[in-house]
This record gives C-alpha cells, sequence and structure tokens, in this order.
C-alpha cells in the first residue's frame, strides 16, 4: 500500500510542478509538461514491478505510437481559443479529437503490422 501512496504522491506532484511553473512561465511549464517523466516513471515502477523486459519494451513502443495522435490538440486548443472558441468547448472539442485520433491509430497501426 504504502508503495501506491509513494507512486500517486510522486505523479501528483509532477502534475503540481507544471501548474505552477506555468503560471509563472508558460514557456517552461510547456517544456516540463512535455518531457517523458509520466513515461519514464511508469517505466520505472513497471520495471520494479514485473522486471519483465518484454513488456517494458512493448509499452515503451505503444507510447511512442500514442504520443503520434496526441500532437495536433496542441496545435488545435490554441487555435480554438484564439478563434473564440472559450476554454471548456476547445478543451472538449481537442479530447474528442484526440479519442478520434487514438481509435484511429488503434484501427490502423494492425494493418501496418504494427502491434500495440
Amino acid at each position: 500500500m504504502t508503495y501506491l501512496v509513494i507512486k500517486a504522491l510522486l505523479s501528483g506532484v509532477i502534475v503540481m510542478l507544471v501548474s505552477e511553473v506555468a503560471r509563472r512561465s508558460p514557456g517552461i511549464g510547456g517544456l516540463i509538461a512535455s518531457l517523458p517523466l509520466v513515461s519514464v516513471l511508469g517505466i520505472i515502477w513497471l520495471w520494479r514491478d514485473t522486471g519483465d523486459i518484454q513488456r517494458i519494451a512493448a509499452h515503451a513502443e505503444s507510447t511512442f505510437w500514442f504520443v503520434l495522435p496526441s500532437l495536433p490538440m496542441f496545435l488545435v486548443f490554441p487555435a480554438l481559443l484564439r478563434g473564440g472558441f472559450g476554454f471548456w468547448l476547445s478543451l472538449s472539442a481537442c479530447c474528442l479529437l484526440t479519442m478520434g485520433l487514438y481509435a484511429l491509430t488503434i484501427w490502423l497501426l494492425p494493418k501496418f503490422g504494427i502491434a500495440l
């Protein structure tokens, strides 16, 4: 149980750090958010929990493929905000866009022999 609490606290600290830094400097906050900290922590936790190299390799590769469909959100979201669509509408539209792109990725990649 202590292990789960440590994992949750460490992950929460990262999110808090990003939001606090971004209040002062959006660019540096974006830099910290773009670092693969959550992925690296996930890989470390997976290594500690399983020690399974194949599972870790598959996880890292899947992470790569799922990062790609999430990238358009970071261009569309500011464009919608600047276009006057409002925060919640813009965020909702981008979440729907990302979910659609995830679904497309899940459908498309096996056709190219890439297993997720």
